[in-house]
């Protein structure tokens, strides 16, 4: 396993972290079956894990504190608000009675007195930088939590909030977690870059694509995958995105072969050789899933296959465009645009 410092912060954490959206109702699994994931992910030198309080609504946490249960500070654990709890308006977004909220419900469920890092799911254009902050600056004087991030942030919104830290005298974001695979490029275009000029620690989440690069989407296969009941229009390969995707893993598959890999660990490795990268979170359902995923732990891509890669989707494109998360408001709410 390589270990890399998180950003300025001196934690060092794992290349491969653990994320655990898959546990409970919609990975469909058990408390045996995440206690078997996190002690083999444990076993093998992971050190990060990451959960969300919106995955299975809580459940995840809830596991995840009962399988880390005598072994808390063994791992740099994380977690994140922001994202809907339930339909009641109040229990989402970035404002300070809501992640002081959240931030103590999720100790609860985790079964400890802090996190070592809480980062906000989303960007909240409701709320200011200002009040996020400061909020979370004394979440963190409070011992409450280590350090503190940002999720899928468009690339002006982390800047926004650096000046905003600076201008007020708060606490700053020291992470960010994007989404960064072989197919979906586009952090590197803007995220990524900007997360090395302000020293952020990076967790790129869906290294894999959700299944797109694990072997489980070929041409001429049915989609066996978890995600395709869950997210059926993102497998749909009538679609001229995923029609792409589809054309670009296959010739994927020939480079992995060509190098003796396996597309994980193209998938993984391609992932952590970017340099402003701190980790990769795997976010296996199964033992199975876990040590295919593993097996990527030591991986180092030539350049030659990191090349071949280019070659295939060119550096900064998203194959599917329309799955960014990072899109802004301005884009997506024609009221903005029509004044």
């Amino acid at each position: 396993m390589q270990y890399r410092t998180l950003g300025t912060t001196g934690i060092r954490v794992s290349a491969l972290a653990l994320g655990t959206m898959n546990f409970g109702a919609l990975g469909r699994t058990t408390q045996k079956d995440v206690t078997a994931l996190v002690d083999g992910a444990l076993a093998a030198g992971i050190t990060l894990v990451d959960t969300a309080d919106v995955y299975s609504g809580g459940q995840s946490e809830e596991m995840l504190g009962r399988a880390l249960a005598g072994r808390r500070d063994d791992v740099v654990l994380a977690t994140k608000a922001g994202l809907p709890m339930g339909e009641d308006p109040a229990r989402r977004g970035a404002s300070r009675r809501w992640l002081v909220q959240a931030l103590e419900d999720s100790l609860r469920r985790l079964g400890t007195d802090h996190v070592d890092l809480y980062q906000v799911h989303r960007w909240d254009p409701t709320t200011s930088d200002e009040e996020t902050l400061a909020a979370l600056t004394d979440l963190q004087r409070a011992g409450k939590i280590r350090a503190f991030g940002s999720s899928t942030y468009p690339a002006d919104r982390i800047v926004e909030a650096q000046w905003a830290a600076r201008e007020r005298g708060l606490g700053r974001y020291v992470t960010e977690q994007p989404p960064y695979s072989i197919l979906q490029r586009g952090a590197e275009a803007h995220v990524l870059p900007v997360a090395e000029r302000y020293g952020l620690g990076v967790l790129a989440w869906s290294p894999l694509a959700s299944g797109w690069l694990s072997g489980a989407v070929r041409a001429g296969h049915e989609v066996r995958t978890n995600r395709s009941g869950f997210m059926p229009a993102r497998f749909d390969v009538s679609q001229p995105h995923n029609r792409a995707r589809l054309d670009a893993v296959e010739r994927l598959v020939a480079v992995a072969d060509a190098a003796g890999l396996t597309m994980v660990q193209l998938a993984l490795g391609f992932v952590t050789a970017h340099r402003a990268v701190t980790a990769a979170l795997i976010g296996p359902r199964t033992t199975e899933h876990l040590g295919s995923q593993l097996a990527a732990a030591d991986t180092v891509l030539s350049a030659d296959v990191l090349d071949a890669v280019d070659e295939i989707v060119a550096p900064g494109l998203d194959l599917a465009p329309g799955e960014r998360n990072d899109t802004p408001p301005s884009l997506l709410d024609a009221a903005l645009r029509r004044r």
